[in-house]
């Protein structure tokens, strides 16, 4: 045994193993001295080697012996049972896989005057973890972590930005993350359904609305963020945003008169015909199959009616609409016909028809007009500019259609207008202010960042480039394998449950050093309330079981909301 630990009471009885070999590029070995149940795969852990403390998690735990032979006999059936289990404690042993990930110079005991001192450094990051650079000497003495350790990489519940988003599976120490850190780059929220994701969104966007530092888009398909909901699998009422927070908090309908599970909207969508491009149409050709002949047909009806009309007008054509000349007695396109304007526009008749059959669903969407009540746009601008956030709801408007072309308009306006303003303020343009953050959380991801949409859409170019215009994805998604795999290397923090799919695994790993330690640790989560946090938001990766999204939650939330200041308050009532 070596002799740090011998020196070192408190070492001694927190210590589970020692180092036994390993290196830098393959995983450390640690000997366990305890029973290997009191350890898990995912347990963080603590080695501690002179001066410096290395982080890491077990990855795999492998049984050992000295000699072959006493592993393959039952010595208990030939000794008496105290020698058996002196022999066994001597020739047979069980081997910890470490992969370690940050390593920092170790600081006072918890109990030592300087300690809070020091750690106020940590959180400062005037002291901070660094990845891995070296190993630790020969039988360093490893150990669980402790919650002083969690906190010192992972920050402190309630200090700044540390939100808790979990708690350790060994000694169910809180484990944080840095909203601050987590917005500044897209994030991913990954796991197959029924693995409680949606529920872990919800956490973490309550996390950002009580931070009040970032406005949040939520394109809510399924009706769940902003309303109260009840859970398909137990039947318990789920308290939705809106009800939490009702002063921060707008829930916008689509369509004119909609409601949202019962309740009326602050407001509703309804999206202006001049607003509709042909490049939102060409968004859309997988999911209305148009032809390859389809831009042209769309060039030419801008080139005839302008950008701003040429969809009103396209809508009000009549297909198979003929009349008879009077002077030659045949049958012509009526004037007002798809096939007299495709005649006029050098366009060939069948292929406009076909179009406008495609475009048929668009043309008898109601939440589509040619002269919106309200500008809702605007509307939902402003909010967010004002550090309220927006759900929009979808109501009854439930189909991959109405999702993939309402959202990416409406994504296509929002960042054209945070990219010029970002540009103004930095430009220095008189009166320009710094835009608030804007995270636009998207569920059912793949559907709008696949191979074939990736290139198309609005959130592809958010995803790449967006972060530096203070515009960036929250992204909840049970295939990531589906997702554009470009895409997927631009994701800062992913936070993931279970995945059953081999390519779903591989896909949230993309990109992240010590893949293939983590793919079997992943392959295993609980199918519930057990999430892998790993990249930008994290220092290092960590196992977590999630924080529950329950009443519990909800009182210890709003009782630190209650706190607040009297200013605070009130800009929260919109003063």
């Amino acid at each position: 045994m070596s002799e740090e630990i011998m020196k070192n009471p408190e070492n001694q009885a927190d210590s589970i193993g020692y180092i036994v070999g390993g290196g830098l590029k393959a995983n450390l070995q640690a000997r366990l001295n305890v029973p290997a149940q009191q350890v898990q795969e995912g347990a963080f852990v603590v080695i501690e080697s002179g001066e410096m403390l290395f982080y890491g998690l077990v990855t795999d735990m492998q049984l050992g012996s000295t000699d072959p032979r006493f592993a393959d006999e039952h010595t208990e059936n030939r000794f008496p049972p105290q020698l058996a289990n002196l022999l066994q404690g001597q020739t047979l042993y069980t081997n910890l896989e470490i992969m370690t990930a940050l390593m920092m110079e170790q600081g006072p005991n918890p109990d030592d005057p300087g300690y809070e001192a020091w750690f106020q450094k940590v959180l400062d990051e005037q002291i901070r973890p660094e990845p891995v650079k070296t190993v630790p000497q020969h039988h360093a003495p490893v150990r669980l972590a402790r919650a002083g350790d969690i906190a010192e990489i992972f920050g402190k519940e309630g200090e700044g930005a540390f939100f808790r988003i979990g708690d350790t599976q060994e000694g169910a120490h809180p484990v944080c993350v840095n909203l601050d850190k987590l917005v500044q780059r897209s994030a991913g929220i990954f796991g197959a359904t029924g693995t409680g994701k949606s529920f872990l969104t919800r956490v973490i966007l309550a996390g950002l609305i009580k931070r009040d530092k970032t406005a949040v888009l939520i394109f809510d398909m399924h009706n769940e963020y902003g309303p109260d909901d009840t859970a398909s699998d137990t039947g318990m009422r789920v308290p939705g945003l809106k009800g939490k927070f009702p002063a921060k908090v707008r829930m916008v309908g689509l369509g004119r008169g909609a409601t949202i599970r019962g309740n009326n909207s602050d407001y509703t969508l309804e999206i202006a015909e001049s607003d509709i491009t042909p490049e939102d149409v060409m968004m859309l050709a997988q999911e209305l199959n148009l032809r390859e002949t389809t831009p042209t047909t769309l060039e030419a009806l801008r080139v005839s009616f302008g950008f701003e009309r040429w969809f009103h007008e396209f809508k009000h054509m009549r297909v198979n609409a003929y009349v008879v000349d009077e002077e030659t007695g045949k049958r012509v396109p009526a004037p007002d016909s798809v096939a007299a304007w495709a005649e006029g526009a050098g366009v060939h008749p069948l292929a406009a028809e076909g179009l406008h059959r495609n475009l048929n669903r668009l043309f008898h969407a109601n939440y589509i007009v040619e002269q919106p009540a309200a500008n809702a746009l605007e509307m939902m601008i402003a909010n967010l500019d004002n550090g309220q956030h927006v759900v929009l709801s979808f109501g009854k408007h439930e189909t991959d259609l109405d999702y993939l072309f309402v959202s990416n308009l409406l994504t296509r306006r929002i960042r054209d207008r945070w990219e010029a303003r970002t540009n103004d303020f930095r430009s220095g343009h008189q009166g320009a202010t710094e835009p608030r953050p804007l995270v636009i959380a998207v569920e059912e991801a793949h559907k709008l960042l696949n191979r074939e949409m990736a290139s198309q859409t609005t959130f592809s170019t958010i995803a790449r480039e967006m972060r530096k215009y203070y515009v960036t994805l929250l992204i909840i998604d049970q295939r990531p394998s589906q997702i554009y795999d470009e895409v997927m290397s631009q994701l800062g923090t992913r936070i993931t449950g279970w995945l059953g799919d081999a390519d779903d695994i591989q896909a949230v790993l993309t990109g992240l050093a010590g893949r293939d330690a983590l793919r079997g640790m992943l392959a295993r989560l609980q199918p519930k309330e057990e999430v892998l946090m790993l990249g930008w938001g994290v220092p290092m990766p960590i196992l977590v079981r999630s924080r529950r999204y329950d009443d519990a939650f909800w009182e210890e939330l709003l009782e630190k909301q209650s706190k607040r200041t009297d200013k605070e308050i009130l800009s929260d009532l919109g003063y």
